[in-house]
């Protein structure tokens, strides 16, 4: 009798389970990716954050996290270093609360089913080739941080970077938060380029530090140039820190 009892409760489990994945793939193909979302969904924000936390428990991902004081409240501009096609997953994981929005690449969007969840949550593609196009994708971050839409989150590496330290920046990218007025908090992401390596024999632990936030005041009246600099510095000096420290605490 008990043994029929655990059956029945696994195969209600499996049940659910399934009608869970099924949900998701359905509400996936129900997004238009021709048309330019003017709000986000919380259907769709929980679909993102469940598939997401889910995944981190089956890649055996150890989240360490720091400095989440310092976020400031209300909308801002997150500005972090970019190592992995992860990186954006565990941020809007761990920023679960800022409804975040990344500007991103345009082959993200055509990942199956994650590219069509982000689409849906105003997630925006960049075209790095036309300015003309890049400066709309700016200035509709703008309007979703003024329509408080959504919190708008950059890499101004502008792509990955498979090295140590930092990429060139790209500091258009800051123009963002000095049109929106608000302000910039910077964040440092560590571990995600050895998830890959780690999976499926070992846990890979990931470290997100919030570093400091520039108040929207000193933003609006400090040159794009200025700010990606001391933004830069902030975070080679926590990266090079880290990397004294080791990987696993």
């Amino acid at each position: 009798m008990v043994w029929l009892i655990i059956l029945w409760v696994l195969l209600g489990l499996v049940g659910v389970f399934l009608a869970y994945i099924f949900t998701i793939i359905i509400s996936a193909l129900l997004v238009n990716m021709k048309k330019e979302y003017p709000q986000e969904s919380k259907f769709y924000r929980f679909l993102l954050n469940s598939a997401t936390f889910f995944a981190t428990k089956l890649i055996r991902i150890k989240l360490h996290v720091t400095g989440m004081e310092k976020v400031p409240g209300g909308r801002f501009l997150l500005v972090s270093n970019h190592r992995s096609k992860f990186d954006p997953i565990l941020s809007w994981l761990v920023f679960g609360d800022c409804q975040l929005a990344f500007i991103s690449k345009p082959e993200n969007f055509k990942v199956p089913v994650f590219g069509r969840l982000i689409h849906r949550l105003c997630f925006m593609a960049i075209d790095r080739e036309n300015p003309r196009n890049a400066v709309k994708t700016i200035n509709r971050a703008v309007d979703l941080i003024n329509r408080d839409v959504a919190t708008i989150g950059v890499y101004p590496e502008g792509t990955r970077n498979y090295g140590d330290g930092l990429l060139p920046f790209h500091n258009a990218m800051f123009k963002i938060a000095q049109k929106a007025n608000v302000p910039v908090v910077i964040i440092t992401v560590k571990g995600t380029y050895e998830i890959q390596k780690n999976y499926p024999l070992h846990r890979s632990h990931v470290y997100i530090d919030v570093l400091d936030v520039i108040d929207a005041e000193t933003v609006k009246k400090t040159k794009t140039a200025i700010l990606g600099e001391k933004v830069r510095e902030i975070m080679l000096n926590k990266l090079e820190n880290r990397a004294g420290e080791g990987e696993q605490r």
